[in-house]
């Protein structure tokens, strides 16, 4: 059995135990496929999860340590200086907890009773008290990153604007304006040497998070409620489908 894979989970972590939180891949994950959301939150079985990017996990852990020394001098970072952002490292008791897995920022949202988290990568403060939210990003492309233009990006923009909530439900002065700091791997060297050498670019993004009370209202509503219906654009919903058309479920038991 994969170890990265354990289905039906402890009902204490599903909607409506005691550990139960909404974080923010969760509220994505409604807003992609409700079916699979209910699923995964109501009934204690989470997609199969892709494996995790352990380099992807490094950048990110050595950004946060390059961030951190101008954090303790409270010094803006050469790439501020670079893009002409006023700002530096926010530094707060909680950061560590912010940004930790699994903890991260905490918000109770007493309408629908729900707790929503997520964890942040990192957060600057500028010269008028403002919070900057700034998500780290990685990857290897020919071409110059300079803006979020995927559809595949509308995620990270959504995960911007969950944090930048966040810091505001817990009473912070948030800027609309956020960071992404995307590290993007050269393969125009002539040779590994043992060594990745990246390109950091800084792209600026002004979030807007007035859906997210919305989205949270419909979450509530569908948990509360019967299954929802397959989507046409989510690939689970339209394997199960399929094999469920295929009238082979009891060879499929184990």
């Amino acid at each position: 059995m994969s170890q990265y894979y354990k289905p039906n989970r402890k009902e204490d972590w599903n909607y409506g135990g005691k550990r139960f939180r909404l974080s923010r891949s969760k509220i994505d994950l409604f807003l992609n496929c409700p079916r699979c959301f209910y699923i995964d939150n109501k009934l204690g079985v989470a997609r199969p999860p892709g494996y995790p990017f352990n380099l992807n996990s490094a950048v990110d852990h050595l950004l946060k340590k390059e961030f951190d020394i101008h954090r303790a001098g409270k010094t803006a970072h050469p790439l501020m200086e670079q893009y002409g952002v006023d700002a530096v490292p926010f530094a707060h008791e909680d950061i560590d907890i912010w940004r930790e897995n699994f903890k991260g920022l905490e918000y109770h949202h007493e309408p629908t009773g729900l707790t929503v988290s997520g964890a942040v990568d990192d957060v600057w403060i500028n010269p008028h008290k403002e919070l900057i939210v700034v998500d780290y990003k990685s990857t290897s492309k020919d071409e110059e990153i300079v803006e979020l233009e995927e559809t595949w990006h509308e995620g990270y923009k959504r995960q911007m604007e969950v944090y930048q909530w966040l810091l505001r439900r817990n009473g912070f002065s948030v800027s609309d304006t956020g960071y992404f700091v995307y590290a993007n791997g050269k393969k125009d060297r002539k040779a590994f040497d043992g060594k990745l050498e990246f390109d950091v670019t800084l792209i600026l993004y002004t979030g807007n998070d007035s859906w997210v009370e919305p989205a949270l209202r419909d979450i509530k509503k569908t948990l509360d409620g019967a299954l929802p219906l397959g989507s046409e654009s989510c690939d689970y919903c339209r394997y199960r489908e399929a094999v469920k058309g295929l009238g082979v479920e009891s060879e499929l038991s184990m």
